[in-house]
């Protein structure tokens, strides 16, 4: 492809034309005809590495600030829109050809990029998914450069969406993370449908305010055609205040849109009633929990604003089984019970405490940590909350990073002395999941919250082989 077919006319005014042979912003994947954009990061800034991609063959560089290289470079106000702009027109604006949600919020986006992936099968459509668990489409594994852990960056985005088309999606949905909406990951796209979950604290060692993070998360109203919003949530109601889109309200009050009521939580699912303009629908969805009913609601507001029927929707939510590493049950052989869950919030905490004491016939046994290097100010408040409704918790590390285990811990005590809960400390997490395992007793319930999906556990700035799963059954042997 050309660059003024990248860049637009305005490169022909100042440079003869170019062929570009793909894209790329790290200068070690630079290849020769490669189009190099200089994005400023958290650790680094691409700016210093421009002379490393003009050795490796970059045609043409893209820049915020002012280079000393023998390549043309073209200066743009945001490198990161900048690539996100190219990226949609080297792969030739792929999201405009398939109906594409978004989901943001706190807590529930996965398991909701799930369900909604179950009705929208059950209606017979092909679907794509990119989130934190995977990216697939249909059955299919689809495998990326992407280092972000929940919506990759814009250039892997676009190249998704590329792949999509290709495996002739005609929709997908998506994880839209509040740092991908404030770091222009998704500038460009579309979106026919954004849902709001919640709003509880984290991120804020990027944000630094709530109402940042809020303000990050409502970005994605500017760019959906329609929106659906947890009116329970008080994020929820301001987003729904000042969207640009029409947006439906869903939750369990009054004067919500398509409301949840009479919920039954047993440990084979939730059961509930839902009132959609005047009529009663009865629901079953095969994952337990009151925050579940929430994510099932998200998830049934965003396909009838597709334009599916409700029947298709209901069909759709009892087909969808659990998602790995959300209120997911570990098959033990025992007489107690091991659940894996992502949990690494306050509310995350809190709601899957909650659920597992809704069933447990024993006791509730939370191993949980914190991660390093992230918002420290939740650390003390999950200590409370899983003193306050455990009955027995295992204080461990998650993912350390670079901080120290116990300095991490010993914030998380904080908060957990101010109730009278049961703990004890075991830095170690693998032999704190073998702790846990030794002393369960028969009914009793074992939450190892934190990791979910993950198979690895990051110490300093490497990542570990630790699957949690393997773990358990490795102790049990």
């Amino acid at each position: 492809m050309l660059a003024s077919e990248l860049i637009g006319e305005e490169w022909l005014k100042e440079h003869d034309d170019i062929d570009i042979s793909g894209i790329a912003y790290d200068s070690r994947n630079v290849l020769p005809g490669n189009l190099f954009v200089c994005i400023k990061g958290y650790e680094t800034d691409g700016h210093k590495f421009a002379k490393m991609a003009e050795e490796n063959g970059a045609a043409l560089i893209v820049a915020q600030d002012k280079l000393d290289v023998n390549v043309p470079v073209w200066y743009v106000k945001n490198s990161r829109t900048a690539i996100a702009d190219i990226a949609a027109q080297y792969y030739g604006h792929p999201s405009n050809k398939f109906k594409l949600i978004g989901v943001t919020g706190t807590n529930g986006k996965t398991t909701i990029t799930y369900l909604i992936k179950s009705i929208i099968e059950t209606a017979g459509m092909r679907i794509g998914v990119i989130g934190t668990n995977q990216n697939i489409i249909g059955d299919k594994v689809l495998v990326t450069q992407s280092t972000t852990p929940t919506t990759p960056n814009a250039l892997e985005l676009q190249q998704l969406f590329a792949e999509m088309v290709d495996g002739d999606a005609q929709c997908v949905v998506m994880e839209v993370s509040s740092h991908a909406l404030e770091l222009e990951r998704v500038h460009g796209c579309h979106f026919d449908v954004g849902v709001f979950t919640n709003l509880t604290r984290d991120h804020l060692d990027f944000h630094g305010t709530m109402e940042n993070y809020l303000k990050a998360k409502a970005k994605l109203f500017n760019i959906s055609d329609k929106g659906v919003v947890n009116f329970d949530d008080e994020g929820g109601k301001k987003i729904a205040n000042s969207a640009k889109c029409d947006i439906l309200t869903v939750g369990m009050n009054d004067g919500c849109e398509l409301r949840a009521k009479n919920i039954a939580i047993t440990a084979r699912g939730s059961d509930f009633e839902v009132e959609y303009k005047g009529e009663t629908y009865q629901v079953h969805i095969a994952i337990p929990g009151k925050f579940s009913v929430y994510n099932a609601i998200c998830a049934m507001g965003a396909a009838i604003e597709l334009g599916i029927d409700m029947d298709t929707i209901i069909k759709g939510l009892k087909n969808a089984s659990g998602v790995l590493g959300r209120v997911e049950v570990v098959p033990t052989d025992t007489d107690y019970t091991v659940i894996i869950d992502y949990a690494h919030t306050p509310d995350g905490l809190e709601n899957i405490i909650s659920t597992v004491k809704e069933f447990a016939r024993g006791k509730v046994i939370t191993l949980f940590g914190c991660g390093g290097d992230r918002d420290n100010t939740k650390r003390a408040v999950m200590g409370e909350i899983a003193g306050r409704l455990s009955d027995f918790s295992i204080i461990t590390s998650d993912n350390p990073r670079t901080e120290d285990p116990l300095k991490i811990v010993r914030q998380i005590e904080e908060g957990m002395k101010r109730t009278e809960g049961k703990y004890t400390v075991i830095t170690d997490r693998r032999e704190a999941i073998a702790y846990a395992l030794d002393i369960a007793e028969k009914d009793d319930v074992i939450i190892l919250a934190g990791k979910g999906q993950e198979t690895y556990q990051i110490i300093g700035k490497e990542k570990h082989d630790f699957d949690e799963r393997v773990e358990v059954y490795k102790h049990l042997k």
